[in-house]
């Protein structure tokens, strides 16, 4: 069935060639609420949308009111999408230094986020690991994508050995990729976080890097496959916010792919400027 809608052509895959006006509605999820529906110029009102027809080759016009032209309140201007997937959040939140399992999830709920990083570490076989709660276990995977980093890797192998390992146990091939360069501030190594990118990459991976905030790796990191750049506001944990927002304002004009800044955000007022500057 061939329609042009707002102008726009689309097809759908229907075996009849007619469909009433809320079959069409609840087919594409439209919101009935305050939106206003025209066949061929004229307007059906909402008493018609069970027995009006629309027929094949017909013109629909779907509008709504919206505040000065602008774009309504719900809908983002620039959507952040990684890797096809939208997000209508733009906090990440991580799982660690929590008091307890429950003000974790208290602060995931509150946050918004549908993000969560998890870290990935060797088990203590000596331990009763059976007695000890999976993380898995207090996530809700059905609220919450996971990104599992890599948290601890120094070398480009040990890098992608993990990430290996965080696919075997997460079930998931979004990483976040972290190869340190110094032990002392955790600050990247860049050339080694090129290398394992280009690696995972084309082990089919959606990788996420941590890097500083130098605008030639991260247009080296897009061009390996990154799905995003995280270029760091300053050193992990230290909370000292964006000390060279310049840096990362020009990796935002460079690249395309979605750039979160990681690591340093120490208060809110960090994160709104992150923003400000063009951040995803």
């Amino acid at each position: 069935m061939q329609l042009t809608v707002n102008q726009q052509a689309m097809t759908l895959d229907r075996p009849e060639p007619t469909l009433t006006v809320a079959d069409f509605i609840r087919e594409k999820a439209l919101p009935e609420k305050a939106i206003v529906i025209a066949i061929n110029g004229d307007v059906v009102p909402r008493s018609g949308w069970e027995t009006t027809t629309i027929r094949d080759g017909d013109e629909v016009e779907v509008v709504r009111a919206v505040s000065g032209g602008a774009p309504a309140p719900d809908e983002d201007p620039n959507p952040l999408v990684i890797a096809g997937v939208p997000f209508s959040s733009r906090l990440f939140l991580g799982t660690g230094k929590y008091a307890d399992a429950a003000t974790m999830q208290a602060a995931h709920a509150a946050s918004g986020t549908e993000m969560i990083t998890v870290a990935i570490r060797y088990m203590n076989l000596d331990a009763l690991a059976g007695d000890a709660p999976s993380l898995l276990d207090q996530v809700d995977l059905g609220r919450y994508r996971l990104l599992p980093n890599t948290a601890g890797a120094y070398t480009v192998a040990d890098a992608v050995k993990m990430a290996r390992l965080a696919r075997a146990a997460t079930n998931t091939n979004w990483i976040k990729l972290e190869v340190i360069g110094d032990q002392t501030t955790l600050w990247p190594d860049v050339a080694a976080t090129i290398e394992a990118t280009k690696i995972l990459v084309a082990e089919g991976f959606v990788v996420l890097p941590y890097t500083s905030p130098d605008l030639v790796a991260a247009i080296r990191l897009e061009e390996a496959g990154a799905a995003t750049v995280m270029p760091l506001a300053s050193p992990i944990g230290s909370g000292q916010g964006m000390q060279d927002w310049k840096s990362i304002e020009r990796i935002i004009a460079a690249v395309s792919v979605p750039v979160v800044v990681d690591a340093g955000i120490g208060v809110p007022s960090d994160a709104a400027l992150a923003m400000e500057l063009g951040a995803d």
